[in-house]
């Protein structure tokens, strides 16, 4: 029988008796908070689509509340831990779950690709699962998204506002770069909020889950993909300026000239803001500013 069988570990009791037990301290620089609300964790691993055919690779597995949960429904869990005092706590809170692999390491520098190949040989598919701390949460995401690693799924807790910001349409102020660079990439949906009172210890600000559904190829077609991130970034650069002023800062003052002509060209007023272009939009611009020669 394995070690979990018959405990949650995702219950405040259980939590604090292991923190109490192994005199666990928190890190405040690794934004450390342990959820404790197994509605939440069935919530998340349910939105991963998950079966024994299938792998999950989690990141921050803390004590492994989710990673326990991940194990009863994948086929493999390979679970990325960067804090090397919990790595005895994972072991034997999960002893017995034959299933899973505790991978001490910074999940910023190690090599997914390598990781995922090692880990997940044989399976139908991965997906990353994971409760992300949210000091580094767009570095993980835009790492696991530019590697163009082979992902089913990226569904992550994460703080809300920054949820909200990936799936924002244009026009809103929620939307911005990340909103266009999440969406290149991926599908994203909502799955629930979280309340910041089903953690210990207790952020400040409430959390989200969000479903990525990584995309086989991108919806708009550009010629270089540096080029059109540096012309949507440059487009947000300061959101209450017109796209012509944000432009004219990333093409260059001698641009300045043949820019509103080129925009037009685009089908796109000057007068407009960053916020309210479509991907197509951006495309269609990044690729008119690449013909023209002007810097992306």
């Amino acid at each position: 029988m394995s070690r979990t069988d018959g405990f949650d570990v995702a219950s405040p009791r259980r939590t604090r008796d292991i923190i109490d037990k192994y005199g666990f301290s928190f890190k405040k620089s690794l934004g450390q908070n342990f959820l404790i609300d197994q509605n939440i964790l069935h919530k998340i691993v349910s939105a991963a689509g998950l079966d024994e055919t299938k792998g999950a690779l989690e990141i921050g597995p803390g004590i492994g509340a989710l990673t326990q949960q991940l194990a009863q429904h994948a086929g493999r869990v390979t679970a990325v831990e960067i804090d090397n005092r919990l790595i005895p706590i994972l072991r034997d809170v999960l002893a017995g779950q034959d299933n899973v692999h505790i991978e001490h390491g910074d999940i910023l520098k190690l090599d997914l690709g390598d990781l995922i190949k090692r880990q997940f040989a044989g399976l139908s598919g991965v997906s990353v699962v994971a409760n992300l701390p949210y000091y580094v949460t767009t570095p993980i995401l835009m790492k696991l998204l530019e590697e163009k690693l082979p992902l089913e799924h990226i569904v992550v807790m994460i703080q809300k506002e920054v949820a909200e910001r990936m799936a924002a349409k244009p026009g809103g102020k929620e939307y911005g770069s990340l909103s266009v660079a999440v969406q290149y990439y991926c599908e994203p949906e909502l799955v629930c909020i979280v309340p910041h009172t089903v953690f210990i210890p207790q952020p400040n600000v409430d959390s989200a889950v969000i479903k990525l559904t990584v995309r086989k190829r991108p919806p708009v077609d550009v010629a270089d993909e540096n080029h059109f991130f540096r012309t949507v970034q440059g487009s947000f650069a300061q959101r209450r300026k017109t796209l012509y002023n944000n432009l004219t800062a990333l093409v260059g003052k001698e641009n300045r000239d043949r820019l509103a002509p080129l925009l037009e060209s685009c089908g796109i007023d000057p007068t407009r803001r960053g916020e309210t272009l479509s991907l197509e939009e951006f495309a269609r611009l990044s690729r008119a500013l690449l013909e023209a020669g002007m810097p992306g």
